[in-house]
């Protein structure tokens, strides 16, 4: 009985003497590594490759059209004139490098598909890629259906064009011309502009009429389009 007390009590004292230390401080818990720093490398925005430049939206301000030299008259200055001829030209024959040549250096040029849409600019560069490039634009939205008009350049806007300036039409300096339409019809620009109106056909009862406007600047004694805008009946 004596040897059992005698070895319950050294079971005891070992254990305890395994627990602490002889000055009875409590055992130091695992280390706990230092904090890694680790640096980050700032992200990198990549711009996927275009076989062709894109356009770039912008707001339309008032463009304050460079003063005309006081020998010129943008209604009777055969360089206007030359100017509308070569534009008619590079939209008939989808020549790009001749429409790019056209297009203002200072402002570029603001494309309206509607009235009330979207403005889309292009410089003289963008200009150049008009009748190649596969660019969507969404243009805003169609006048009666409300839709978002989607396409590029040269699947809306160029048959549009080409309703004018395929067929007969009628030029206007400085005045709009245009047939019955439901809306205030203006140019949203100080500058001075042709344009050019396709007065319809009888069997539509002339509602398929169409209005171009191109607003022209010079630079240098030079004339550049800054602005092209439609207008049309809708319903």
């Amino acid at each position: 009985m004596i040897n059992r007390l005698v070895l319950v009590s050294w079971i005891v004292l070992t254990l305890t003497a395994c627990t602490l230390p002889t000055d009875g401080t409590p055992l130091p818990s695992t280390p706990v590594p230092a904090t890694v720093t680790q640096t980050i490398p700032p992200a990198v925005t990549q711009v996927p490759p275009t076989t062709a430049p894109n356009p770039f939206t912008a707001v339309p301000s008032p463009i304050p059209a460079t003063a005309i030299p006081a020998s010129l008259d943008i209604c009777t200055d055969p360089q206007a004139t030359t100017l509308l001829a070569s534009f008619k030209t590079a939209i008939l024959t989808s020549d790009g490098a001749l429409l790019g040549s056209l297009v203002s250096p200072t402002h570029g040029m603001d494309v309206r598909y509607f009235r009330n849409g979207k403005v889309v600019n292009y410089d003289q560069e963008h200009a150049g890629f008009l009748f190649e490039t596969t660019y969507q634009v969404n243009w805003g939205n169609a006048p009666g259906s409300g839709l978002d008009a989607v396409g590029s350049f040269h699947e809306l806007i160029v048959p549009d064009l080409l309703e004018v300036f395929g067929q007969t039409y009628t030029l206007k300096c400085n005045n709009i011309q245009a047939g019955g339409a439901a809306y205030n019809i203006f140019w949203p620009y100080q500058g001075a502009y042709y344009s050019a109106f396709f007065a319809g056909t009888q069997a539509n009862g002339s509602l398929d009429w169409r209005t171009w406007v191109i607003g022209m600047e010079y630079v240098n004694g030079k004339p550049f389009i800054y602005a092209i805008m439609q207008f049309f009946w809708e319903p």
